[in-house]
């Protein structure tokens, strides 16, 4: 915001606060949140694990040359459900309060964790992470198959590794974000600026502790 006062000898003087960075800004970085989650949201709707199995063991479903196609959803059941709740905590940063943004920052930092992990799970042992779609496709679990994984898990585990930085950046960048709750409406009508009337329920507020508000 920019302002003008008067100096000295009558002279106007603009005066202007510091520009918010733009990697602060809090359209940007909840956009980026956003674009994170579901980036890493899209990859578990892709498949994940190619599972090649006995042409005896496929029943019709899984009857063709390329094998089980296994999603990230199935592979990864965790993954679809974080990414969900970091892109509700991305929004949520938007709006909350200074402590409710440390509050959003760590489900954030806890999601993109899970996330990572979950992926990585997946990398690590890719033939015990198929067995649940195995089984369902066969009826036969403890299957021994040959599995590829394709670039997808990957991809989740660099989204959700981005994701995490993401949130730790919301604290820095929450000290140039102006909260706008009604709370702080009715601080700034104190403080001599432009106060917004008063609606039921604060005079509902007011009357409990005791205040007539007419």
């Amino acid at each position: 915001m920019s302002g003008a006062a008067m100096n000295g000898q009558g002279t106007t003087v603009k005066s202007t606060s510091p520009a918010v960075p733009r990697w602060a800004r809090k359209s940007t970085l909840v956009l980026l949140i956003a674009v994170l989650a579901l980036a890493v949201f899209g990859t578990t709707t892709q498949t994940w694990l190619t599972v090649k199995l006995d042409p005896s063991q496929l029943g019709q479903a899984v009857g063709s040359q390329d094998g089980l196609q296994v999603q990230g959803s199935k592979a990864a059941t965790t993954v679809t459900a974080l990414a969900l709740v970091a892109l509700a905590g991305g929004l949520a940063a938007s709006i909350a309060g200074r402590v409710a943004r440390w509050i959003i920052t760590a489900i954030i930092l806890l999601a993109a964790a899970g996330i990572v992990a979950a992926a990585v799970t997946v990398l690590a042992d890719p033939l015990t992470a198929a067995q649940g779609s195995i089984a369902a496709a066969t009826g036969i679990s403890g299957s021994n198959a040959q599995v590829a994984v394709t670039a997808f898990p990957v991809l989740a585990v660099v989204a959700g590794a981005l994701l995490g930085l993401a949130a730790l950046a919301i604290v820095p960048a929450g000290r140039h974000w102006k909260s706008r709750t009604r709370y702080d409406a009715a601080a700034t009508g104190a403080a001599g600026g432009p106060a917004r009337p008063a609606d039921e329920i604060e005079s509902w507020d007011r009357l409990s502790r005791g205040d007539d508000p007419t």
